[in-house]
């Protein structure tokens, strides 16, 4: 059972209840709602508007939930070869496991990197950091070291800029700097789907090394592979104020910046 937060004669909407047990984020929630995975006292609900009360019982596939007491952010570097999921038919590694024995909590990964990339990855039980920190509204922008199988194209940073069609969509980077032949950094507002990957294909290249540096004010430093930590104070309070913006954006990088 979870208590409703705020005015109990309200109740607390399930998508909310679901991401206070660090099940989910509550978008994620949205989805197992709709599923018919979640009950309240018993009854299947499907309606995402519906709230649970004090007293209620509220289960995910037939397990109560219950609400974590500490809420974790952490931050991992990701090794190359790990996989961002909670579970996997093939066997392969998964990034969550790298958090045992010392987290008992159950924690998720806030986005994804694919099983060949690696670098700074959120992982946590809190449903509303795990909603803000993904959501592309938001705006933190993420930034990654690439290294190629060959010379890169002189035109590829700016087409990249400008947009790339491919697969019906447009592949977009924020900014992208040269840093040698075969060398690159490249930044994303949105992150789709393998999206530096499928650009550089256009180019017939194919990335030796992609690593991701940073999550908006969150930097991987020297953090070693395969080791997290715990988002420090400063690293929230920096997180809080993007998300606490009226409007929700990220600021545009210019290209002098870094540099």
């Amino acid at each position: 059972m979870i208590p409703a937060e705020g005015d109990a004669s309200a109740g607390t909407r399930l998508q909310a209840v679901i991401a206070r047990a660090g099940v989910a984020s509550r978008r994620a929630a949205e989805g197992m709602i709709l599923a018919g995975r979640v009950t309240v006292n018993g009854s299947v609900v499907t309606e995402l508007g519906t709230r649970a009360f004090p007293g209620d019982v509220v289960a995910l596939d037939g397990r109560p939930l219950i609400a974590e007491e500490r809420k974790l952010r952490l931050a991992l570097n990701k090794p190359s070869g790990y996989l961002c999921a909670m579970a996997d038919s093939y066997g392969r590694p998964l990034a969550a496991a790298l958090f045992k024995p010392d987290i008992k909590e159950r924690v998720y990964n806030v986005g994804r990197l694919d099983l060949e990339s690696s670098g700074l990855i959120f992982f946590t039980n809190d449903g509303d950091f795990a909603a803000k920190a993904g959501h592309p509204s938001f705006g933190l922008v993420k930034e990654y070291e690439v290294e190629v199988d060959g010379v890169l194209h002189p035109d590829f940073a700016s087409a990249f800029e400008k947009g790339l069609a491919e697969g019906g969509e447009t592949l977009k980077a924020e900014r992208v700097l040269v840093t040698g032949p075969r060398s690159l950094t490249v930044w994303l507002a949105e992150g789709k789907n393998r999206e530096i990957r499928r650009a550089l294909d256009l180019f017939r290249l194919k990335a030796t090394v992609l690593r991701r540096v940073a999550i908006g004010p969150v930097r991987l430093g020297n953090l070693a592979e395969g080791s997290w930590r715990v988002l420090s104070d400063e690293e929230n309070t920096a997180l809080q104020t993007i998300f606490n913006k009226t409007r929700p954006g990220h600021e545009r990088l210019s290209r002098r910046e870094n540099e």
